[in-house]
C-alpha cells in the first residue's frame, strides 16, 4: 500500500497546531486517559483508518489500557472488560460518529447514559475527542495514509 500523498495537515502546516489544539483541550475536560484514548481507538476502527487503529493502540497501551481491552474494544458490549462510564463514552462515541445511520444520531438513551456518568466539562471533552479523531480518520483514510509510517 502506498499513500496518495502526504497527510493534509503536513502539506498545509497551518493546520497542524490547531488541530493538536483541540486534541489537547479534549484531554483537559477531566475525563481518564484510558476512556479517551479508547473512544479514539473505537472511532478509529468504525472509520477504517489504519493509521489512526495503529497509532490509537500504542498510546492506548501506553495510558495503561491492557491488551484484552485493546483487541475487545471493537466487541465492547459483549465482554465484560469495561466499565459503566467507559461503554457509555463508547456508545456515545459509536452515535456521534455513526451520524447518518438513524434519524436521531445520538438519542436521549445514549446522551442520558453518558451523562449520568460525566458532567458538561467531561462530555464536552468527549465529544471534542469524538470529532478531532473523526477528523484525523477522515485526512488518514482519504488519502491512505500507511499505518506506523509516521514513527
Amino acid at each position: 500500500m502506498q499513500s496518495r500523498m502526504k497527510n493534509p495537515a503536513m502539506v498545509l502546516p497551518d493546520t497542524m497546531q490547531p488541530i493538536q489544539q483541540l486534541l489537547k483541550a479534549a484531554r483537559s475536560g477531566g475525563v481518564e486517559a484510558q476512556t479517551l484514548e479508547l473512544v479514539h481507538l473505537r472511532v478509529s476502527q468504525i472509520n477504517g483508518c489504519s493509521a489512526c487503529v495503529d497509532g490509537s493502540a500504542r498510546t492506548a497501551r501506553k495510558a495503561g489500557v491492557s491488551d484484552e481491552r485493546l483487541a475487545t474494544v471493537a466487541a465492547w458490549r459483549e465482554t465484560p472488560y469495561f466499565t459503566a462510564p467507559e461503554r457509555a463514552a463508547l456508545a456515545l462515541a459509536e452515535a456521534a460518529t455513526r451520524l447518518a445511520d438513524r434519524p436521531d444520531a445520538v438519542d436521549d438513551e445514549v446522551w442520558d447514559a453518558a451523562a449520568t456518568h460525566f458532567d458538561e466539562k467531561q462530555l464536552a471533552s468527549l465529544v471534542l475527542m469524538v470529532g478531532v479523531t473523526n477528523l484525523f480518520n477522515r485526512l488518514n483514510a482519504t488519502t491512505r495514509q500507511i499505518a506506523g509510517a509516521w514513527g
